[in-house]
Order: C-alpha cells, then structure tokens, then sequence
C-alpha cells in the first residue's frame, strides 16, 4: 500500500467515574486523514481543512506523533499528512487524539504493521503531551481500540479493552466556546480527600462490573464524579440545569467530556437520546449559545480504513 485513507474518530474521556483512565469511542463524529509514502524521506503534514492548525510537524499532534513512531522503528520512510478536521481543537471530544490515533495507524499501516496497539497508543500519546501538557491515554486509547478502554497502568502502560452494551448511546453537546485542557487541567486540585477517594474507585468498579453484564441501572449509578467534575462544571454554560434536564428525560448518567466544554449523556436505546435530543436543543436554543448536537452509538472498531 502506497496510501490510505481513514476515519478517525471524536471520543469521550473520564466518563465522570474514571479520570484519565477510562474513555470511549464515538460513531457518528470524526476527522478524516489521508496519508501516502513520498519519496523525500521525510515526514511532512501538506494539508489541514477545517481548523487553523499548524503544519510544522514538531508543531502538530500528528506530526509528533508518527515521527515518534518512525524514530522507534529506525524509518527513513517519508510520508505526507493530510488532516480533514471536523472535530474542533478544544471541543471537549477529543480532537487532539482523533488527530494523532489516527496518523499513527495510517503510517503503521503503511509500514506493515511493526507495532501493536499499545505500542500505537504510546506514540499517539505524545501528540496528546504537546497538546495539552500530559501524556495521557484516555482518549488515544479508546479511539485505537474502539468500545471502552481502561488504562490500568500508565508505567509500563496497559490498556484493557471493555465491553459495550448494546443498547448505549451517546449524546454529545459542545457548547461552540474553547476550553483548552491545559488551561482545565490546572484549576484541578491535586490532592483528595480518601472519602472522595473511596467513592470515585467504587464508582469506577461499578461502572465497570455493569458493562460486563449490561447492567443499566448500575451504569447509570456509577456516573458520578465527586472530585472533578464539581470544579470544571462552572466553566459549563448551563451545565446544572443540563444535567438535571436529561436526567428528567431517563438519561442513565450525565457528565463532562474530557475537559469540556462538550458535555455527554448516557442513554439507553434510541428513543431516549433522540428525545433528549431534542429536549437540549430546545434548551440551548433559548440561552443565545451557538453549540453542535450529536446522537452517537459506541464505536466498537476505532480509526478505521475508508
């Protein structure tokens, strides 16, 4: 293969229960890459539609992201990058992930698949380290692998791969303002209370026990964030009165996504999320915010091939 095309998609981080370890993977939303061999041994980025984003490749998440790659497979392999985003940088829906997940498949790919997943999650992790200041996997991970990943260790890095009930959905509001994660990052405290503690690993366990056994209602139970959630929701337009809205309409949980603005409901079944759907549409219509709206299933298949 000379080229390929992919599909890269958005994703959605934390999940209220598991900052910066769990994350899952979104259908109906996503970038599109397209990525060829050139002849110049080198790596360049030629072309980004979308966004404004840098084509320097020690600029770009993409573009750190495959040459780490490249640098570890000793590559003198050149190939361009060209980026078609439809994920907006700080949406809150992983953007910078989507961006580097998916130039580190294409080039793996290109190259006859030297590396396994986990090693491609480590290279697309760099992208997220220039991005945001850390390197973290919640939402490289999930957009590799598809379904819900967990990150159970971080040193040596290990990534599990979860179930995905059938009948979840996903609705995603990105109230169109720009939270960068650096910037949401640092209002996070670092230190907890153990009680907080206690309850988060609970919910984290729960959360995880109910998807092995489509366990709804615990689901839904388990979506509860006691240690960051209560500090990034009030850079939300409207988040509470959001919350309590889809709740009202049988949502099963509802939270920030990665480190917003977008903010995610979990549902089950369509008619549910259609009707939040246009429960929050109505909602936000009303207070003056430009915003987009989406209704996902779970992805189970990440970055794939066009």
């Amino acid at each position: 293969m000379e080229e390929l095309r992919i599909f890269a998609p958005a994703t959605v981080a934390n999940l209220s229960c598991g900052f910066d370890v769990l994350g899952c993977c979104l259908e109906s939303v996503g970038d599109e890459m397209t990525v060829r061999k050139n002849d110049l041994g080198k790596l360049q980025i030629t072309k980004i539609t979308g966004q404004d984003l840098p084509l320097e490749v020690g600029q770009n998440v993409a573009g750190v992201a495959v040459q780490a790659l490249l640098d570890e497979f000793g590559s003198d392999e050149g190939f361009d990058i060209e980026i078609h985003k439809k994920i907006k940088p700080g949406s809150g829906i992983g953007s910078s992930a989507a961006s580097s997940a998916g130039a580190v498949y294409a080039v793996n790919k290109l190259l006859g698949e030297p590396f396994d997943k986990t090693q491609l999650i480590s290279f697309a992790m760099q992208g997220e380290l220039l991005a945001s200041g850390n390197a973290h996997a919640d939402n490289v991970a999930p957009a590799l692998m598809g379904g819900f990943s967990l990150v159970r260790s971080y040193c040596p890095l290990e990534v599990l791969a979860l179930p995905v009930p059938e009948e979840l959905r996903m609705v995603i509001l990105h109230p169109l303002i720009e939270i960068k994660t650096r910037d949401s990052r640092s209002i996070i405290r670092q230190t907890v209370s153990l009680k907080s503690a206690i309850n988060q690993w609970g919910n984290l366990a729960s959360f995880i026990s109910a998807l092995y056994t489509s366990d709804y209602d615990l689901l839904g139970r388990s979506l509860v964030d006691e240690i960051v959630e209560p500090v990034r929701s009030i850079l939300i337009p409207y988040f509470r009165e959001l919350k309590t809205l889809s709740l009202e309409c049988g949502a099963l949980g509802f939270g920030i996504s990665g480190s917003g603005p977008a903010v995610f409901a979990i549902c089950k079944g369509d008619e549910v999320a259609i009707n939040l759907k246009e429960e929050i549409n109505t909602f936000y219509h009303q207070k003056g915010i430009d915003f987009e709206l989406h209704v996902s299933k779970i992805n189970k298949e990440g970055v794939k091939v066009l």
